[in-house]
């Protein structure tokens, strides 16, 4: 069986049992320190104007990440380092990533752990060499096994979200030059579609018909268009104060469900208002119950939107139906524009969900239902994006 990469970086630092009985011993002797540790460690940080800026303008705020770090700590030194340790290690380089953190400041902010450490190491093991040099061995080890995962993940994800970009401005281009020229042709339609309607019994009933169906069917192309430009531009957030009961009623009213679709909500009439752009998030919820309602309509079932207490200057939302879900292997790309499952539709509506909620400093994940069913996670800051602190996973 092939080595897995945790396994290899093991072996190439020569991470072995000694190794983690040695760290097992420190954490008893570090554990009262790490408040400390994490005071020092964050401090560090915001004495560097490029780090400050990476953390600042997101989720928490820095006291919240002392305490990630602390917890980050406790299981540097207490493991099992296996490959569940392994995933949620690759998550830091992940952040960085979508943080934009340079990794110089992440290889600094280590070494300050590594100091800080290796000073509670000298002091608990003054009278036993033995005991303190396989300490700072095991220490540095597993300090050079955590560098070795961030940078590993930070670089496959910095990779792929290059190629991303790449193939959002080619197709930015193609859809900047394609959109403007259907707008032409689609005006002339419209425009004939309301001479015709408006003479007197110039057309007949059932051509009547056929002309509201063309006229519903440009009323389509036009929307479609008008997604394809919101996806490549940068429209000016118009923010004001936003309740989201409101807002969430008036996409209800928009979008159309046959009697089998049940929707209900809960929570949202208590939350406080956000600050935003009230027609970008109608838009949010739209595209959401459009997706819902197509997921729905030939077997009926329900939607729900249930709202969570603020949490650190943030609101979750949850928006939950009794579809069919989305698969594993559709899952990764969901939120990728022109990836859709549906027989209508090309797959902008979720895009451009992510787009206007990261837009206002929040953002949306997919998380499977137990069972049947799809969940989307929503989550908005109470103050503009600018006012909030970004949450970085400790030790980067």
């Amino acid at each position: 069986m092939a080595e897995t990469l945790l396994e290899e970086l093991k072996r190439y630092v020569g991470f072995g049992v000694e190794d983690e009985r040695a760290l097992v011993a420190l954490h008893a002797i570090a554990k009262p320190h790490f408040p400390r540790i994490a005071r020092v460690f964050y401090d560090r940080i915001l004495e560097h104007e490029g780090a400050r800026q990476a953390l600042e303008g997101g989720e928490s705020q820095v006291g919240h990440l002392r305490g990630t770090l602390e917890i980050w700590m406790s299981q540097l030194m207490s493991g099992p380092w296996d490959e569940a340790y392994y995933e949620l290690r690759c998550r830091i380089g992940r952040m960085h990533v979508r943080i934009s953190l340079p990794q110089h400041y992440m290889f600094g902010a280590m070494n300050v752990l590594r100091q800080e450490l290796n000073g509670l190491i000298d002091e608990a093991y003054l009278d036993k060499p033995q005991a303190l040099r396989a300490a700072r061995t095991a220490l540095g080890k597993i300090l050079d096994l955590e560098l070795a995962i961030m940078l590993h993940t930070y670089r496959e994800d910095l990779l792929a979200q290059q190629a991303r970009n790449e193939r959002l401005s080619t197709f930015g281009q193609l859809v900047g030059s394609i959109g403007h020229e259907l707008r032409n042709p689609l005006g002339v339609i419209e425009t004939s579609l309301y001479i015709l309607k408006g003479r007197p019994g110039a057309v007949d009933e059932r051509t009547a018909k056929h002309l509201v169906r063309i006229g519903e069917q440009v009323g389509i192309a036009n929307r479609i268009v008008s997604d394809l430009l919101d996806m490549i531009r940068d429209r000016p957030l118009q923010r004001q104060e936003v309740w989201l009961d409101e807002v969430w009623q008036e996409a209800l009213n928009a979008v159309q469900r046959p009697e089998s679709v049940a929707v209900r909500e809960e929570g949202l009439a208590a939350l406080p208002a956000v600050q935003g752009d009230a027609g970008q998030l109608r838009q949010v919820f739209v595209n959401l119950l459009e997706n819902a309602v197509q997921a729905l309509e030939e077997s009926g079932g329900s939607i729900s939107l249930s709202a969570a207490a603020p949490d650190k200057g943030m609101v979750e939302l949850v928006l939950e139906d009794s579809g069919p879900g989305v698969s594993d292997t559709i899952r990764r790309r969901l939120f990728e524009p022109l990836m859709t499952t549906k027989a209508r539709g090309i797959g902008l509506g979720l895009p451009l969900v992510k787009r206007i909620l990261e837009r206002h400093g929040g953002g949306i994940s997919y998380q499977p239902r137990d069972g049947a069913g799809a969940r989307f996670v929503l989550r908005l800051p109470l103050l503009p994006a600018e006012d909030a602190n970004a949450s970085v996973p400790s030790a980067g």
